[in-house]
């Protein structure tokens, strides 16, 4: 795994960037740029501990895939952390699989610093080699479209 960082100021308070980043409708919204083919969305809660879905038609088969994930740590309006487990390939979730357990343990995090009503997101994302260049691309444009929504 190789680490990525990104960072985008916001003009806005963190608790509507942080609401932005993780409401249902607005998460669809800033990271369809990582799914073109489809809405990119989630199944299960942001609470510390939880069980997440990511989930969105997979690219080559349109079939739901995605990533089986928990959330590490929830720190509201300032800091999140989610670790991948696996993934889901044909509906089904799998964690125990070679392909599997090269995404685990995969550590996303987002720490949300709020200075004169400016928020700055910072991700720092462990992703495999093969999907650096798409991620190196994709993120940059998903935290513009993160800001473009909360900035409204």
């Amino acid at each position: 795994m190789k680490k990525l960082n990104f960072s985008v100021s916001v003009d806005a308070p963190k608790e509507k960037v942080w609401e932005t980043m993780l409401q249902d409708s607005t998460y669809r919204e800033w990271t369809k740029v990582f799914n073109p083919k489809g809405s990119s969305y989630y199944k299960g809660d942001w609470s510390k501990g939880s069980k997440m879905l990511f989930l969105g038609p997979d690219p080559d088969t349109g079939e739901e895939g995605g990533m089986v994930s928990r959330v590490v740590e929830n720190i509201p309006y300032e800091f999140i952390s989610i670790e991948h487990l696996g993934i889901i390939h044909n509906g089904e979730e799998d964690i125990s699989s070679p392909e599997a357990k090269e995404w685990s343990p995969a550590i996303e995090s987002y720490a949300l610093k709020e200075q004169n009503g400016v928020t700055e997101v910072v991700v720092d994302l462990d992703m495999k080699e093969e999907y650096l260049k798409m991620f190196k691309d994709a993120w940059p444009k998903a935290l513009q479209k993160l800001k473009e929504i909360a900035e409204k």
